[in-house]
């Protein structure tokens, strides 16, 4: 029988600090600002100064659950992190590969009761998002004639076999009509939160919150907004996030925490936009 392979050795003393530098210097002028910020959010809630190899795939879950909503855009913009977990095994600062650790869980089948009648809870939506939502239904819809006819013009192509053309027009359509029929339950299941006319200052859906880390008075700018509108690169977060639930009901002035592997990270909120 084969000899199992042995994992590659590992360099012991590199912190995590020193390999982001290592990684960053790979990066291209033009993506550098942005892996950047990035990774300076995963090493900061880490810790800089952490060996690397303390990391577990654990820890680096708990990340991409903690800090971002589940939602498409999230995942594709942790592909930095992903990307740097990757770059740490090839280089073998880590004994493995901690990338795919950074994932969205889905409900597993076994949390259902059998027999039991799913309930689909309402999603809250701003006004603003209700309206987005609406017009990327409308605009979806108006895809299915060009659609149709792509069928039909791809379908006269009497040698099915080799038809490259009407099995593209097939795929298009099954995920047109999936986006179609995913935003019609939102719509329908939605429920519009309006700005409140007493203007309170405390913090509510749809809000833009501005804070600043306590420690080093770096602001970061954040907009409370459902799961279906999350998305970390524009700054929306979701209500039900961590850091959205703590933000959540908080005054100008007030002092959060949220618990990191680096210890309690302090952020001050600085202004509330209604």
């Amino acid at each position: 029988m084969p000899s199992k392979q042995k994992p590659l050795p590992v360099n012991p003393g590199t912190s995590l600090g020193e390999a982001a530098t290592q990684f960053l210097s790979t990066a291209s002028k033009e993506s550098a600002p942005e892996v950047q910020q990035e990774l300076l959010k995963f090493t900061r809630w880490y810790g800089l100064d952490r060996p690397i190899i303390d990391l577990t795939g654990q820890v680096v879950s708990s990340y991409s659950e903690q800090f971002h909503s589940n939602t498409s855009q999230t995942i594709e913009h942790l592909n930095t992190v992903k990307t740097f977990l990757s770059y740490c095994y090839q280089q073998r600062l880590t004994p493995s590969n901690l990338a795919p650790h950074i994932r969205v869980k889905k409900p597993s089948a076994r949390q259902q009761t059998p027999g039991s009648v799913k309930v689909e809870e309402p999603i809250i939506l701003t006004r603003e998002g209700h309206e987005e939502l609406k017009r990327k239904l409308a605009a979806l819809k108006e895809e299915r004639p060009k659609i149709s006819e792509e069928l039909r013009r791809a379908a006269a192509d009497k040698d099915f076999r080799e038809n490259a053309p009407l099995e593209a027009a097939r795929e298009k359509q099954g995920h047109i009509e999936g986006q179609i029929r995913d935003l019609e339950n939102t719509l329908k299941r939605a429920r519009v939160i309006e700005t409140p006319e007493d203007k309170s200052q405390r913090i509510t859906m749809g809000d833009t919150v501005i804070i600043s880390f306590v420690e080093s008075g770096e602001k970061i700018r954040y907009t409370l907004v459902s799961s279906k509108e999350a998305n970390i690169q524009q700054g929306k977060i979701s209500l039900s996030s961590p850091m959205g639930q703590a933000l959540f009901n908080k005054e100008a002035g007030e002092t959060l925490e949220v618990t990191a592997p680096s210890g309690m990270l302090k952020y001050r909120i600085i202004e509330i936009l209604k």
